[in-house]
C-alpha cells in the first residue's frame, strides 16, 4: 500500500502516522485554524497529545497541495481514523474515524476556502492508496455544511444511531433577545434553581470563575480531579486519578491549547473549595463541554447544574466570556444536563459514507444497520435488567 498518490486535479493524498516531529504539522495546525467546520478534537495540538493513551493503529488521511513533507505544503483536508478489519464479522474492511472518549465529534477538517474540493480529494484519497473505499464517521454532524457537501458530492450515505445534543447558540442574538434567553424555563425549575443555589450558598457566597491563564490552568486541572476523585467515580476506582495516562494527555492539551488562549476552565468555588468544574476547548466563538465534575456531598443544591446555569447566564451577557456565542454540550444521548438551559439542538449521527465508487457499499451499509439493531436490543435489555 503506498502512503503517498497523486489524484486527479494534481492534488497529493498521502497517509501518515501521528508524529509530532514531522515537518507537516504546522500545516495541519494552521488547517484547523481554517476548516470549514472546526473540530477541536482533529486539530494537531489536541490529537497529538491523545496519541499515547488513545492513538493506538490511529493514521491520518491528509490531502495536500503538494506531499505533505514539501516545502509550503498546503494541507487542504485531514482526517483521522482506524483501519478496522472484521467490523461486520466480515473480512469487508472499513475506515472509522477516530473516537475516544475525550473526542466526541467526527467532522474531518476541510479548507473553508474550497471545502468542496478538500472533500472530493478526501473521498478520492482512499482508492488512490489502496484502502477500503467505504468511511465511518462516528459523531459527525447530521445536518449542515458537511451534510450539504456530501449531499453536492453526490455520495452514497447512511446514518445510524442518530440523536440531538443541547447546544447553545446565541449567534448574532441583540442583548434584549439574550436577556430572555432563559424565559423558556417553567416556574417550578426556577424555584428548584433558586432554592438550589439558596442551600449552596448557606455555607457562603458562591463564585464563578473562569480560568484562562496557562499555569492557573494547570492548578484548575490537579483541582478537577481531585473533585472527581471524591464523588462516587473515586469510589468505584474509575476517576482520572485512577488514570494517569488521561490526566497527563489532559494536562498537554490544557498547555498547548492554553498558550493559544483556546481553553477555558469554569468552575464554582466558595472559600477555596471547588464545588463544580468545567473544561472547555474553544475554536473561535464556540466552546466544546470536553469534561465537568461537581461535588456530590449534597445532591440537593445541584452544583453542577448550577455551574452550567450560571455559565449561561455569563454568556448571555457577555460578561467576562463574551467572545463565545456557542457552546456545545458534547453529551450523550439522553443527558439532559445542557438541553436543560439551552434551546438550541445539533444532529449528530454515525455516518457511513462510499469514498469512490464501492460495489460492496450496499452490503457494508445493510451490515451496518443490522450492527445498530444489535446493539439497541441489547442496550435495552441491560437497561430492563437494571430497572
Amino acid at each position: 500500500m503506498p502512503d503517498t498518490a497523486t489524484l486527479a486535479g494534481g492534488l497529493v493524498a498521502a497517509v501518515r502516522l501521528l508524529d509530532p516531529a514531522a515537518a507537516w504539522i504546522p500545516a495541519w495546525r494552521a488547517l484547523g485554524a481554517r476548516a470549514a467546520v472546526r473540530n477541536p478534537f482533529y486539530e494537531a495540538g489536541y490529537a497529538l497529545e491523545a496519541r499515547a493513551p488513545f492513538g493506538d493503529g490511529v493514521r491520518l488521511l491528509i490531502v495536500a497541495d503538494r506531499p505533505p513533507e514539501a516545502p509550503g505544503a498546503r494541507i487542504l483536508a485531514a482526517w483521522p481514523f482506524r483501519r478496522l478489519w472484521r467490523r461486520w464479522g466480515l473480512p469487508l474492511p472499513v475506515l472509522m474515524g477516530w473516537t475516544h472518549g475525550y473526542g466526541p465529534f467526527g467532522a474531518p477538517l476541510l479548507d473553508a476556502a474550497d471545502p468542496g474540493a478538500a472533500l472530493a480529494g478526501l473521498l478520492a484519497a482512499p482508492r488512490a492508496l489502496g484502502l477500503p473505499p467505504r468511511l465511518l464517521l462516528p459523531n459527525a454532524p447530521a445536518t449542515g455544511p458537511l451534510a450539504d457537501l456530501l449531499s453536492a458530492c453526490g455520495v452514497r450515505r447512511a446514518a445510524y444511531w442518530p440523536h440531538e445534543r443541547g447546544l447553545l447558540d446565541v449567534t448574532g442574538r441583540s442583548m434584549q433577545a439574550r436577556a430572555t434567553y432563559l424565559d423558556h424555563l417553567s416556574g417550578k425549575r426556577r424555584r428548584k434553581l433558586r432554592l438550589a443555589r439558596q442551600r449552596l450558598e448557606a455555607a457562603g457566597p458562591v463564585a464563578l470563575e473562569i480560568l484562562d491563564a496557562p499555569a492557573a490552568l494547570d492548578r484548575a486541572l490537579d483541582d478537577h480531579v481531585a473533585l472527581e476523585a471524591a464523588g462516587w467515580k473515586g469510589r468505584a476506582g474509575t476517576g482520572l486519578g485512577e488514570r494517569p495516562d488521561e490526566v497527563a494527555f489532559l494536562r498537554a492539551v490544557l498547555a498547548d491549547l492554553g498558550s493559544e488562549g483556546r481553553l477555558r476552565v469554569v468552575r464554582l468555588r466558595r472559600d477555596g473549595r471547588v464545588l463544580a468544574s468545567a473544561i472547555l476547548p474553544i475554536t473561535g466563538a464556540e466552546a466544546w463541554v470536553l469534561k465537568i465534575a461537581h461535588d456530590e456531598a449534597d445532591p440537593e443544591a445541584a452544583p453542577g447544574v448550577q455551574l452550567v446555569h450560571r455559565l449561561t447566564e455569563t454568556v448571555l451577557a457577555r460578561e467576562g466570556i463574551d467572545r463565545i456565542d456557542r457552546i456545545d454540550s458534547c453529551a450523550p444521548p439522553d443527558f439532559a444536563l445542557g438541553s436543560t438551559f439551552w434551546t438550541e439542538r445539533r444532529p449528530i449521527a454515525h455516518l457511513l459514507v462510499e469514498a469512490g465508487r464501492d460495489p460492496l457499499f450496499p452490503l457494508a451499509r445493510t451490515l451496518e444497520r443490522a450492527r445498530e439493531r444489535v446493539a439497541r436490543a441489547r442496550l435495552t435489555s441491560r437497561s430492563g435488567r437494571s430497572a
